[in-house]
């Protein structure tokens, strides 16, 4: 009769993500997936009370002057950005573009992706005060 083998494995703590930087940035990544979610339902929401009618919208318009609302947006926001600046910042490491046989560097590929995201903002803020 045999024994079944038994390996030890370590404990790990819980809060393993907090001890360091890199690993929280992490997971707060990892999590901001679920305000970029929220961001995209609010927008589908809005889009939907728009073309409901002048009611509907004013309903929508009610609800999301609501306190809670408007704390998720905002923590929403929050995490938006993170996730763009952090998917921003592994660009570099995940694009390698050479020109004439030299390779470009990581600092303007990065300056390349916010350059876009700045004209992006801009088009996006001029058709929407227009």
């Amino acid at each position: 009769m045999t024994t079944p083998i038994r390996v030890y494995r370590q404990p790990v703590s819980r809060y393993w993500w907090a001890k360091r930087r890199s690993y929280l940035l992490f997971m707060l990544r990892e999590i901001s997936c679920v305000f970029v979610a929220w961001s995209v339902v609010y927008l589908l929401l809005l889009v939907h009370a728009i073309g409901a009618g002048q009611d509907s919208y004013a309903r929508f318009l009610d609800w999301s002057g609501n306190p809670f609302v408007v704390t998720l947006n905002v923590v929403a926001l929050i995490f938006v950005l993170l996730h763009a600046v952090t998917w921003f910042s592994s660009a570099p490491r995940a694009i390698v573009p050479h020109i004439r046989g030299r390779r470009v560097p990581p600092n303007a590929v990065l300056a390349g992706h916010y350059a876009a995201w700045l004209v992006v903002s801009a088009v996006v803020v001029w058709l929407v005060m227009s």
